[in-house]
């Protein structure tokens, strides 16, 4: 929702082969986005066509690398046999198109030509709504909008809840069931991705579908959320014009942007939201309705304010990140905009928000590809907030990752440590750890806790969260998994070994899959997963047979279990234990 670029680059589903001829002119109508100096690869985009059959991404990807061609962003329409490929420059997109064009692969004649942007979703809906408005008679036109409207979209706080809480008025069993049903389909799909993958493990796989219901492995109990409302601790609000027409408002938006809908509405009849996020809302609202700058707007770049993020915990602590575009301000209006917030939240009206911790965060379009996490400057109150979880205490820093909802978080993290099967010998390796809740709530059981995360701010948490617990047995490495973890692994001497892994929605990189079937000393994983789904490829990798590319014994799912953090949403958490097989024993085909 923060910007736009992002959505129109990588949101590519609806994009259709075109030439930049064909159409209405790049720099026109729906493609205004693409003018002025902000950066967008949709500029430098081109399609290659007539591509071989079951190619993959990173096929795809090689294969250009390996012809010195350095693209930005793919979208791969594999069945259709074509591409989109967009580059940072003109000069890399033509380099592309003279090496690409006309080149031979398995068997297949590639082409490439040029593609226009994908169009501006706002703009191109206001076209598609001018057109249709066009065809049709002024009366009958606005009656029938108006029924439609109201047909479709009902009370504002009705359409707020079916939009960021679609199962509110699903009864909590029920929607626990649904759940447990979606698991179950991961489950299903994982069971069928082992027998094609490897062989060797089908006499198991039999005997596991015949005990399991057509599983490769028991699937637990859900564990519910101990709260089903107010239990968010984080919440990102945007800032816009509310769908009551009333400007500078602070919520959620209606639909995506990409649909072209950016209406905000309050949050605050919202079911998942807590009160204290609910009454700094209402709290900053007041306080940016009496300033002079306006929103921003994500159609013309103008503007200022972006958005608001809360973050609470159980000890009555409250973060507040303010996101703000400043334009072509001059440093004292923006510090004395600074000064304002600190007067309004410490002295002034906004003291009934009870913030403890105050940042502001400048944040501009885009100039150049890729966007580092954008400095937080401190304005008022404490660095971080503090949270208790599990009898242990963390702190938290304004980017640092954190389970959103810590009540089901304690749920999750204790069934992780029954499933662990640890002792002192035991070294846990605690992959995309965050603040280092996970092995921080493990360290008092074991030998030792080496954690990895990629964001410097949770590392430094981590590490004051481990000495504040007093624990000297955790150590915590920066860096991306793929580039930190293989080092790691080699260095740890320990024949016990046991990694948890909780990657963010994408999974992990296929490098540190790579490296956990390598290290064989490695027996025991397990799985934290916040999307099953996408995690399906990291599950396989981890089964799949060995081959040149994947070396080291595979592993395979022994129990699965989904714990619910996202109660009146379809999401949840799925755990995965995954073992290694021990081809030494004769007891394979036996084992469960």
């Amino acid at each position: 929702d923060l910007n736009r670029h992002d959505i129109i680059e990588e949101n590519n589903q609806e994009n259709l082969p075109a030439t930049a001829a064909e159409g209405e002119g790049a720099a026109g109508g729906v493609y205004r986005y693409i003018k002025g100096d902000l950066f967008t690869s949709e500029i430098f985009k081109v399609e290659i066509q007539n591509l071989p059959k079951y190619i993959g991404f990173n096929d795809l990807k090689k294969f250009l690398n390996k012809h010195g061609v350095n693209p930005h962003k793919i979208k791969l329409f594999s069945k259709q046999m074509f591409a989109f490929v967009t580059f940072k420059n003109q000069e890399e997109r033509d380099k592309a198109m003279k090496a690409v064009h006309g080149m031979q692969w398995k068997s297949k004649v590639l082409s490439v030509r040029l593609a226009k942007p994908k169009a501006d979703p706002i703009l191109k809906k206001r076209k598609q709504e001018e057109e249709a408005e066009g065809g049709q008679h002024g009366a009958k036109r606005a009656a029938g909008s108006q029924e439609g409207e109201e047909e479709e979209e009902g009370p504002l706080n009705i359409q707020i809840a079916n939009a960021v809480t679609p199962l509110w008025n699903v009864p909590y069993e029920e929607q626990l069931k649904r759940k447990e049903k979606e698991v179950e389909g991961v489950l299903q799909k994982l069971t069928r991705e082992i027998g094609n993958n490897n062989k060797a493990m089908l006499p198991w796989l039999f005997l596991q579908k015949e005990k399991y219901n057509k599983l490769c492995c028991p699937l637990e109990a859900i564990r519910p959320s101990p709260v089903q409302t107010e239990y968010r601790n984080k919440c990102e609000f945007v800032i816009g014009v509310g769908a009551d027409g009333e400007d500078k408002t602070v919520g959620f938006r209606l639909g995506k942007y990409k649909g072209g809908s950016c209406a905000v509405v309050s949050p605050a009849e919202t079911s998942h939201v807590s009160s204290e996020a609910k009454r700094v809302v209402q709290g900053f609202q007041q306080f940016i309705r009496t300033t002079p700058y306006a929103v921003y707007s994500p159609e013309t770049y103008e503007g200022h304010w972006r958005q608001l993020t809360v973050r609470t915990s159980r000890i009555k602590q409250t973060m507040a990140i303010v996101f703000f575009n400043p334009q072509k301000l001059q440093e004292e209006e923006i510090e004395e905009l600074k000064r304002n917030l600190r007067q309004y939240f410490t002295e002034g009206e906004g003291q009934e928000s009870a913030i403890t911790s105050l940042y502001f965060v400048r944040m501009g379009q885009r100039t150049s590809a890729g966007t580092e996490d954008l400095p937080c400057e401190h304005v008022t109150g404490e660095e971080w907030i503090h949270e208790e979880l599990l009898g242990l205490k963390f702190r938290i820093s304004p980017h640092s990752f954190f389970q959103t909802n810590t009540p089901a978080a304690e749920v999750l993290y204790s069934a992780v440590g029954e499933w662990a099967q640890l002792d002192q010998d035991s070294t846990v390796l605690d992959v995309c750890c965050g603040t280092g809740t996970i092995g921080i709530s493990l360290a008092k059981r074991v030998k030792k806790v080496i954690g990895i995360e990629l964001c410097q701010e949770a590392v430094e948490d981590a590490k004051a969260n481990a000495e504040a617990n007093g624990l000297t047995n955790v150590e915590f490495h920066c860096g991306k998994a793929e580039d930190v973890f293989p080092t790691v692994l080699n260095a740890v001497v320990s024949p016990n070994v046991t990694a948890i892994v909780d990657p963010p929605r994408a999974g992990l990189h296929s490098k540190v899959i790579l490296a956990i079937r390598r290290a064989e000393h490695l027996k025991r994983l397990i799985y934290v997963a916040c999307n099953a789904k996408a995690a399906m490829n990291n599950f396989t990798d981890l089964c799949r047979a060995v081959s040149n590319r994947v070396r080291g014994a595979p592993f395979r799912p022994v129990r699965a279990m989904a714990v619910d953090l996202f109660p009146q949403t379809m999401h949840c958490e799925t755990i995965l234990l995954f073992e290694r097989v021990d081809y030494s024993s004769e007891t394979q085909t036996t084992e469960t």
